[in-house]
């Protein structure tokens, strides 16, 4: 990441760079809609994205960064078609997935940024105009020599924070112990933010049921480990 304006947060990126080859469908889905659905951060002209005039109508703009494979993110979109749901990530294959599930439902009210999030939010998004950012089980780098290379810092959330409209919410969820407490931590010292759920025990967010159950949490169930949710509030 090489931003000027915002050297403090070259150590921060929000993803690894994986490779992979993309199945014939996910190709198909990339040579069919990703023109019209898609865009890559890097290629993004200066300035913020006019996501009124990408979707075509004015509406609530969520942000979730790491959409993964897309089985959630397309379920996600379908259900909320109030929002403008732009899903960024790096990873060719889940994009082109996630074109798939979207075309399969039905979706229209899905966009993609294929990039680093961190850089996206930085360069393209004007501050205060998000209504919400989501983080669904993040890489928790569980061993503790690779903690800081965790997204979740005082510098992402704080950029987090700036970007969100106020009312808006910064919502993570993890199936790692350490990692939901260092969340915890990291957004409660962040001023511009308040936990919704601050008198709940742990201050953890009840599991919302309009969240699906992913194989990330599937696989932690079976392994004994606990999914948290943290939902943070812009002041």
């Amino acid at each position: 990441m090489e931003n000027e304006d915002q050297p403090r947060l070259r150590s921060v990126v929000s993803y690894v760079k994986r490779g992979g080859r993309m199945t014939v469908g996910q190709q198909r889905a990339w040579e069919e809609h990703w023109p019209r659905l898609g865009r890559t951060v890097s290629e993004l002209p200066s300035g913020p994205v006019d996501f009124t005039a990408w979707f075509g109508r004015e509406a609530p703009v969520m942000l979730e960064i790491g959409s993964g494979m897309g089985e959630t993110t397309s379920q996600l979109a379908a259900a909320a078609p109030e929002l403008n749901y732009v899903a960024a990530e790096v990873y060719d294959p889940g994009l082109g997935q996630l074109m798939l599930r979207a075309e399969k439902l039905g979706v229209t009210n899905l966009r993609l940024m294929h990039g680093d999030a961190v850089v996206l939010l930085t360069s393209h998004v004007e501050p205060g105009t998000l209504s919400g950012v989501r983080l669904f089980f993040p890489d928790p780098w569980p061993k503790k020599r690779h903690h800081k290379r965790r997204i979740v810092q005082p510098e992402f959330v704080a950029l987090i924070a700036s970007r969100l409209a106020p009312g808006g919410t910064f919502h993570m969820a993890t199936d790692w112990e350490h990692y939901a407490e260092q969340m915890l931590e990291v957004c409660s010292a962040e001023p511009a933010l308040r936990n919704r759920y601050a008198d709940e025990p742990g201050g953890w967010a009840p599991r919302p049921e309009w969240r699906p159950v992913t194989k990330f949490e599937q696989r932690a169930d079976r392994e004994g480990r606990v999914s948290h949710d943290l939902i943070f509030e812009k002041r």
